[in-house]
């Protein structure tokens, strides 16, 4: 091959490679869409299944949301134990996982103050024979028993708690949401990209939004003053999504995409419930501070 034959072969090479870059990019973006595409719709029918059932089983209160509250605690102690590394401390689980379960039987029989005893007890025994990583282990009893102490009180209350609760669990639901689709369609600046990089500013204030739009309906349903709706709503919406980074970072520092694959579409326990958990706990500590521990949804809806 002469020197002039060569040239042009020699120059096609890198345009021959920059097209086969350019067409395995193509298909890259093709299936990250399907896979989108397939996770939305995967969000959407684990949707449509669990959020009747929650909604039904908050309106029934007494025992049965109880019974749920305690499955959903038992659950985020064993994904939080599972992602910090602890999945087969059985030494730890059990202890564990047997207080949540006691306390919450006695809160399904409105033993409020046993329950808090065998809480406290659950700490001590699961913080004292953690093999390791103690620090996080009593971190994820804590989280789990707060979740369940706090979904209990607001709920308690037999004339505001159903209104109470659905108005934390709406806040939550429409943060998310918001923030989901806000955040796709806008884009732009992400929130926190060293925790979570698809979470970005315009999900953010999507999502804050909507919650104001919940505030709104319950005020036009006369369930309560607009001020202190708003406000309550700014403050749980906020919240959420600190729960939902506080999760991600946690996530983040033992290298765990998912705390588990229970919910299709969605992840695990946690991954759903990190902003209601969250969200909740504020709600009930502030409900306590206005109602006592009988009156937490009076503490949040009357004013």
């Amino acid at each position: 091959m002469t020197e002039r034959e060569a040239a042009p072969a020699a120059a096609s090479e890198p345009d021959s490679r920059s097209r086969e870059s350019d067409s395995r990019s193509r298909e890259s973006d093709s299936r990250s869409r399907e896979s989108g595409s397939r996770n939305l719709v995967m969000r959407i029918i684990a949707a449509a299944v669990l959020i009747p059932l929650a909604v039904a089983i908050a309106y029934a209160g007494g025992w049965l949301w109880a019974t749920l509250v305690t499955l959903a605690a038992i659950g985020l102690f064993v994904e939080w134990l599972a992602i910090v590394g602890l999945a087969g401390a059985t030494r730890v689980i059990v202890p564990g996982v047997t207080a949540l379960a006691v306390a919450g039987l006695c809160f399904a029989i409105g033993r409020l103050d046993a329950a808090l005893i065998v809480l406290g007890i659950g700490f001590v025994a699961v913080a004292s024979i953690a093999p390791e990583r103690r620090n996080w282990v009593a971190a994820g009893f804590l989280y789990a028993a707060a979740a369940e102490i706090a979904s209990v009180l607001v709920r308690l209350d037999s004339v505001k708690g159903f209104a109470a609760l659905m108005f934390v669990l709406l806040i939550v639901w429409v943060t998310d949401t918001g923030g989901y689709f806000a955040g796709r369609s806008i884009g732009g600046p992400k929130l926190w990209p060293r925790v979570s990089p698809k979470k970005t500013w315009a999900g953010a204030v999507g999502g804050f939004a909507a919650s104001l739009a919940v505030a709104g309906g319950f005020a036009a349903f006369d369930l309560g003053r607009i001020g202190p709706l708003l406000m309550l709503s700014v403050a749980l919406s906020v919240v959420s999504q600190l729960g939902d980074l506080f999760e991600s970072a946690v996530k983040r520092r033992f290298g765990v995409k998912d705390s588990s694959h229970i919910i299709p579409g969605h992840g695990g326990l946690m991954d759903r419930l990190d902003g209601f958990v969250a969200a909740v706990v504020l709600a009930a500590l502030f409900g306590f501070l206005r109602g006592g521990a009988d009156g937490v949804g009076r503490g949040l809806m009357v004013w």
